[in-house]
């Protein structure tokens, strides 16, 4: 398994060298489990080009629900988003099928969007429906140097495919 996990860094410059974005030359060697740049090269340029065409209205989307029983100022939400979305990003590093997922919301415009929560027990209740349809989360927990308690959960964020994130956040009130 380890040998998926990590990509052929000779097979990575080849790629490159052919104009395939980073991103989408890591993911094509994981796919192929690094058996040659060409091998690599033809997944891209078959199987990747193609479901960007086949799968446009396949879309990703990020969300991050605030938790508005904080009464945070408005740069204390935006540095908040701002770890979730971090966090999250990095979570997405952890596994193949979510790097590709990270890749493929990329690629599709990033779509961000921040939500209203109401309290810390919506976003807890919030983040185990996503976790249960297996959208990954984080949920960000603040260390309370300024204006909310210790331990206080103030975002949380949530990646996936746009129908399904809508099914855990889609009756929210944008932010």
């Amino acid at each position: 398994m380890e040998s998926q996990q990590e990509v052929n860094p000779v097979f990575l410059q080849q790629l490159r060298e052919l104009d395939i974005p980073e991103e989408a030359a890591k993911q094509a060697l994981l796919h192929t489990q690094n058996v040659s740049a060409e091998e690599a090269a033809m997944y891209y340029f078959n199987k990747l080009e193609n479901e960007e065409e086949g799968d446009e209205d396949l879309m990703f989307k990020m969300v991050f629900v605030v938790n508005m029983e904080l009464s945070m100022g408005v740069g204390k939400v935006a540095a908040q988003v701002g770890h979730a979305a971090v966090g999250l990003y990095q979570a997405l590093q952890e596994k193949n099928s979510w790097r590709e997922m990270a890749w493929r919301w990329d690629h599709a415009g990033a779509k961000k969007i921040v939500l209203q929560g109401t309290n810390m027990a919506h976003l807890l209740e919030l983040q185990a429906l996503a976790m249960s349809l297996s959208l990954p989360t984080k949920l960000v927990q603040d260390a309370g140097h300024t204006q909310v308690e210790p331990g206080s959960c103030t975002v949380l964020a949530i990646i996936g495919e746009e129908e399904m994130v809508n099914n855990v956040t889609g009756s929210l009130k944008l932010l």
